[in-house]
């Protein structure tokens, strides 16, 4: 089954030329001849459109690479980026019929019966499924509603498709792993793992389902950011049913303008819901290419940022995040000596490591780009700088960051198609810097301590008891002082600590019975 699948993809590569990407540049001459010979063959499409129509036949693994790359213009050339965008929502559809076998098979009935209308054509079509529009009848108190829908439809037969290509990469992964001197640095089975996580995870409609309406809640009430209301009774394993949303493509820069959108404004909020996502809520939308997010033009909502497509959200927990915050800020403020300390402290550099050495590689890596707008700054040199940092320091890739990492790259590459001169770090450091100050301050511990005071309201009757058993364990074998009787001590000590405990209870919930 690998050595097939792999024969389709050299195939699918030879069939639309794509040899002569990697071949006619290659730096060793037989290569190089290999290439002309190969690539001799004419082709009436430009080289965008060739490499658009592989990925597409070779399944969605291969169309997430290029909706990846197809959102990074400064990395590959603008005939490529501008072709690859079209992965984003407009992979060809599955035809009418599959949709309605799909459709029936979750539900068990008719369509009609199901829907009060369903519109057949596909408003978009994506890697793993597509969406149509239509309508339903919601009871509210004693009456039916209609409400329009947004009905997201599993492509059929997708998941051996997945498993074959995963089971690929598998191999892939262990022979980089086993041959590369980079192989255990990079770990490349680990990174493959939770990619096979995620991508299972967008298989099942309800599990997505579940997680807009965690984002939902997130950002309820927010001016920044709304998430459709899902409709649970309509949702199955390969069918998810959503609120209809009338909203403009982000892409559709001119078309935002038109309608009043500030484009500069709207490239700063990105980057703050970015950072609200990760930091606040430790929950985030990890798929952000521009054909997962639209802008309300209508007057009460004009500019508010809408989701969609909800399959891959990463998590991350309160010891990630507030690592993360520390480098962030470390990094904001020019302290490259705190960035090299908490990469040593977290492991992810040999404990051995020099400080001032891995310092002195940050600030080499950092310096080029700090106070520079995005328009200003090669990604690519960047990324080929910390490469090389990240070998000659052996640090270990975080599996559980690839998630963060790729939505970064995703997030950064729309600041570039909104506002070229956005400053990056100047717009997220005062975010950072109030998270940082929550996290840490009063109004934390009190919060925390508030938070924590249901357990300790059960716990406390128990404490005397247990510190009165720890004490006379203790005076089993007294010091050979004078002092006055042990139980006279316990009794004054477990008043003292009642007194305190009591107190601080009181100061918890007080507030609590005023509110």
């Amino acid at each position: 089954m690998r050595l097939f699948r792999l024969a389709k993809i050299v195939t699918v590569f030879h069939r639309y030329g794509l040899d002569e990407f990697v071949l006619n540049d290659a730096p060793n001459p037989l290569l190089r001849a290999l290439g002309k010979l190969l690539g001799a063959r004419r082709h009436d499409m430009p080289r965008g459109e060739r490499l658009r129509r592989a990925l597409e036949s070779l399944g969605p693994i291969f169309v997430k690479f290029g909706q990846v790359l197809s959102t990074r213009p400064d990395l590959i050339p603008p005939d490529i980026a501008t072709e690859l965008a079209r992965l984003q929502d407009r992979v060809p559809p599955f035809p009418a019929t599959d949709v309605r076998r799909v459709l029936e098979s979750a539900y068990g009935r008719p369509v009609e019966q199901v829907f009060a209308n369903f519109e057949w054509n596909p408003v978009a079509s994506a890697s793993v499924a597509q969406v149509h529009f239509g309508s339903i009848q919601v009871k509210v108190d004693d009456t039916f509603e209609t409400r329009d829908v947004a009905i997201k439809v599993l492509r059929p037969n997708i998941l051996p498709v997945i498993e074959s290509d995963l089971s690929l990469i598998r191999v892939l992964a262990g022979w980089v792993e086993r041959f590369s001197a980079d192989g255990r640095r990079l770990k490349p089975r680990e990174v493959v793992a939770e990619f096979d996580k995620y991508l299972h995870d967008e298989l099942d409609l309800v599990r997505e389902a579940a997680n807009c309406s965690q984002l939902r809640r997130n950002f309820a009430g927010s001016a920044l950011l709304y998430m459709p209301e899902v409709h649970w009774d309509w949702c199955e394993r390969d069918v998810m049913v959503m609120e209809r949303l009338h909203a403009t493509p982000i892409s559709q820069v001119d078309a935002l303008r038109a309608a009043g959108v500030d484009i500069k404004k709207l490239a700063r909020d990105g980057v703050e819901i970015f950072f609200t996502q990760v930091f606040r809520d430790g929950f985030f939308h990890a798929d952000m290419h521009p054909g997962n997010i639209a802008v309300r033009t209508d007057a009460e909502h004009l500019g508010q940022y809408v989701g969609m497509d909800f399959g891959i959200v990463g998590t991350l927990t309160d010891v990630d995040r507030r690592y993360l915050a520390e480098n962030f800020l470390a990094f904001f403020r020019r302290d490259y000596r705190r960035v090299a300390a908490a990469h040593i402290e977290s492991g992810w550099v040999p404990p051995g490591t020099r400080v001032d050495e891995l310092e002195n590689a940050v600030r080499s890596v950092c310096e080029p780009i700090f106070d520079r707008p995005l328009a200003d700054i090669s990604f690519g040199k960047v990324l080929l700088r910390l490469f090389q940092v990240s070998r000659r320091f052996n640090v270990e890739i975080q599996p559980q960051l690839v998630l963060l990492q790729k939505t970064l790259l995703n997030v950064e590459g729309l600041g570039r198609q909104l506002d070229p001169y956005l400053d990056l770090w100047a717009t997220a450091q005062p975010f950072l810097e109030k998270w940082m100050r929550d996290q840490v301050g009063p109004e934390a511990i009190l919060k925390r301590l508030t938070e924590q005071a249901p357990y300790l309201s059960s716990a406390l009757p128990q404490l005397p008891r247990l510190i009165h058993q720890a004490l006379e364990r203790r005076g089993e074998a007294p010091p050979p002082i004078v002092m006055p009787t042990p139980s006279r001590w316990t009794n004054i000590w477990l008043a003292l600590i009642a007194l305190c405990l009591l107190a601080l209870l009181g100061t918890l919930w007080f507030p609590l019975l005023l509110d």
